[in-house]
């Protein structure tokens, strides 16, 4: 089932349920999605649709800490709702045992020995773990490990 689908189905739920708070972000992915298929003219494909909501994840993660930053702890609690909503449509998250280790297969398969060759490591850890970690998570991993 495409993620348009499964929006369009939580979206009559949330409805139903008159849930606003989860109508409205359910709404959001609704639009990212359908304005990201009419701009690439297509539908998209699971790759596509875990993109868009790695960028809607990341978005209120940043928009998270400049609340807090902020001392705004009334649209802190908002986010933190929005943030339970849109991760019910990513995959599970990995940990940072299991980041720990596709990194360090990665710079046991590229052969990496320093932090000179971080993108030779990145570019063979990010594909694995697009939608399941945060790319500053496995940023930090990677030079803590190569240092």
């Amino acid at each position: 089932m495409s993620l348009l689908t499964t929006l369009n189905d939580d979206m009559k739920a949330a409805m139903k349920a008159k849930d606003k708070a989860t109508l409205t972000v359910i709404r959001m992915l609704k639009a990212a999605v359908q304005n990201e298929e009419i701009k690439l003219g297509k539908p998209l494909d699971e790759d596509g649709e875990l993109t868009i909501l790695s960028r809607e994840m990341k978005q209120r993660n940043e928009s998270l800490a400049e609340f807090k930053k902020a001392g705004r702890d009334d649209l802190v609690d908002k986010i933190n709702q929005e943030i339970l909503v849109v991760e019910k449509y990513l995959p599970k998250q990995l940990t940072d045992e299991e980041i720990r280790q596709l990194v360090q297969d990665a710079i046991t398969k590229s052969g990496a020995a320093s932090v000179k060759e971080f993108g030779k490591v990145m570019a063979i850890v990010m594909p694995q773990v697009k939608g399941k970690a945060d790319g500053q998570v496995v940023n930090g991993i990677v030079k803590e490990l190569l240092s």
